[in-house]
């Protein structure tokens, strides 16, 4: 049995960057950016005023009130050509070009128009309200960089500048196989002894959020032949990962099947509570992934495990968020030798602070529970006993997905 550290370590070191495409950029959100992208433009172009009102010289309102010869007006999407004399002003909009010889915006708050002419009553210094050229960015600045999963702020700022396709990483191909003579599909009625399988589409739901491609190889029964059968559909894979068959009851075969179609295992068994009956290897070139068979379990394993794996696949940034701490919210014991993933609330208390309440049953085969955690409170092995009101490490859980 190794450690989580050094089960992470082993699939950290299994997986590399997936190749490069190029997406529309109305099809690149959530995608990871493979490449740095510079800006096509400036933006703005040229130096436009930031509030609707007056283009003038700062000199010629030096005294106030001062009054000065309008002369034209400058809109967005249009401008004054001509340079602004002595005396003269220029009607400006939001987004419309500092016309040349003019140095400052006078708010159109600040002014009285009369015809052709407008008094101005409070002065500008110089540079008031006035949007230099490139002040956002400048033609040819990178504005996003590699391994940037993209955000809707990124693929507004990428239109910004001019960029209509992206170049990203391919999504990981991951296959999910369910295994166990016990399962049925999701939609039909569960026979005597029979329940319905969640780990498939709970996991995919995972590999989803991730910014993966879920391939849905459906259910195996507990059987050599249905085993090595499944494990063939996954040709074309980045990753198969299986949930059932890899501990050690006379039913989990798992691993026995997938031997016999070459299967040379990294590691079974992890020192983590839920996830002991882990199992990591390869079959030929494709990676190989077993979850137990418990629901918490499997979706636990996905957050520690599969989460890395796909990063590491889309030359990403970290997604899972680094441990944090939090006040303990009960009292516990002392844990064994198996680092502990305790399903827990999280709450604020009158300062703010937050408060980790793990639930008093932490049966690895309730989803319901997992489903109502905020966070997962991690239990180092061997940790002493920890009183209510002590400093625990967490790994929040996301409520909504990734992308």
């Amino acid at each position: 049995m190794i450690s989580v550290r050094e089960a992470l370590g082993c699939i950290a070191a299994a997986f590399a960057p997936l190749e490069v495409e190029t997406v529309p950029l109305a099809e690149a959100l959530g995608r990871v950016l493979a490449e740095n992208v510079a800006a096509r433009l400036s933006q703005p172009p040229v130096a436009v005023s930031a509030m609707d009102g007056y283009a003038v010289r700062a000199a010629d309102i030096s005294s106030l009130p001062a009054r000065l010869h309008c002369v034209g007006e400058a809109p967005a999407g249009g401008s004054y050509d001509k340079e602004l004399g002595r005396g003269e002003a220029v009607r400006i909009f939001t987004g419309g070009p500092v016309p040349a010889g003019a140095d400052t915006i006078v708010t159109q708050e600040n002014t009285r128009a009369e015809g052709r002419q407008v008094t101005i009553v409070a002065g500008a210094p110089p540079g008031r309200f006035i949007r230099p050229a490139g002040l956002d960015f400048r033609q040819g600045e990178i504005g996003l960089t590699k391994g940037r999963r993209l955000t809707p702020r990124d693929v507004g700022l990428a239109a910004a500048m001019n960029l209509a396709a992206l170049p990203v990483r391919r999504k990981p191909r991951i296959a999910v196989l369910a295994t166990g003579n016990e399962l049925v599909p999701l939609g039909t009625t569960p026979g005597p002894n029979q329940i319905v399988s969640s780990n498939g589409i709970g996991v995919g739901a995972f590999v989803a959020a991730q910014g993966g491609l879920f391939i849905d190889l459906g259910i195996a029964r507990d059987s050599i032949e249905q085993l090595r059968e499944a494990a063939g559909r996954a040709v074309g894979a980045d990753l198969l990962v299986t949930t059932g068959g890899v501990s050690v009851g006379d039913h989990d075969l798992v691993q026995k099947a997938f031997s016999e179609i070459g299967f040379a295992a990294d590691f079974w068994q992890v020192a983590m509570r839920p996830g002991k009956p882990l199992l990591f290897g390869r079959i030929g070139s494709l990676p190989v992934l077993g979850f137990p068979g418990n629901p918490v379990s499997a979706l636990v394993c996905a957050l520690i495990y599969l989460g890395p794996a796909i990063t590491a696949m889309l030359g990403a940034e970290a997604r899972i968020t680094p441990c944090q701490t939090a006040f303990l919210g009960i009292d516990l014991a002392a844990n064994d030798h198996r680092q502990d993933y305790l399903r827990s609330r999280l709450a604020y208390d009158a300062d703010g602070s937050p408060v980790a309440t793990p639930f008093p049953r932490q049966d690895s085969s309730m989803l319901s529970c997992l489903a109502e955690a905020d966070c997962l409170v991690v239990r180092p092995p061997h940790a002493p006993p920890a009183r209510a009101g002590s400093r625990v490490s967490i790994i929040p859980l996301p409520s909504i997905p990734s992308v």
